[in-house]
């Protein structure tokens, strides 16, 4: 079975990338939601309640409350982030072994700070959605509760754009019309052995 990390920045169009790869019957583990739902958990609350006690309300994490803590606390960030990242990637290997048990040819495993994190040692390939800066920092403003200095944050934590795309074993341009980024990503199944025609 094949292991490929799908990642990108932030609104660079890696959520249709990977919606697009399971529509395609390849199990998509991801890891943005399987943290929404460890902070949801009881789990979650216990794991952070021992750093950001005032995140907590009504046993459950308060994103937005969590994000204003960190947003100028690099060393709490930085703990939260060991923790969640532990516990996160005891799921992800869950994940994939299940994917083995049931005879998937490849498991996709979406992960936002993928070279960020060493990931890419575990993985046979490496997929980067891209865009111009332009496009992205547009797409991210126009989500619900993003500010400039949020965005801004958030891509100092990221490694650039243009350093991932030199690491990565593909490159998908999401800049362009939804169905033209699915035919890349078609294209590159297919190149691969994974697809049987495009």
């Amino acid at each position: 079975m094949m292991l490929i990390g799908l990642t990108g920045s932030i609104a660079m169009g890696k959520s249709e990338a990977a919606k697009y790869l399971a529509s395609l019957d390849f199990p998509v583990f991801d890891s943005d939601s399987a943290v929404h739902k460890l902070y949801d958990s009881e789990q979650g609350a216990a794991l952070i309640r021992a750093l950001a006690p005032q995140a907590i309300v009504d046993g459950k994490v308060n994103r937005p409350r969590l994000s204003e803590l960190v947003l100028n606390n690099k060393q709490l960030l930085g703990e939260l982030e060991k923790i969640v990242h532990a516990e996160i990637q005891k799921q992800r290997i869950a994940f994939v072994d299940e994917a083995r048990v049931a005879g998937a040819k490849a498991a996709i495993l979406d992960i936002p700070l993928l070279f960020e994190t060493g990931a890419e040692k575990y993985l046979d390939k490496v997929i980067v959605v891209s865009a111009p800066a332009d496009i992205q920092r547009a797409r991210a403003l126009a989500r619900p509760g993003m500010t400039a200095e949020r965005l801004d944050l958030i891509l100092a934590r990221q490694m650039p754009d243009a350093e991932k795309c030199k690491r990565a074993d593909a490159v998908i341009d999401t800049s362009l019309a939804l169905a033209e980024m699915q035919k890349s990503l078609l294209t590159l199944f297919t190149n691969w052995g994974l697809i049987d025609h495009a």
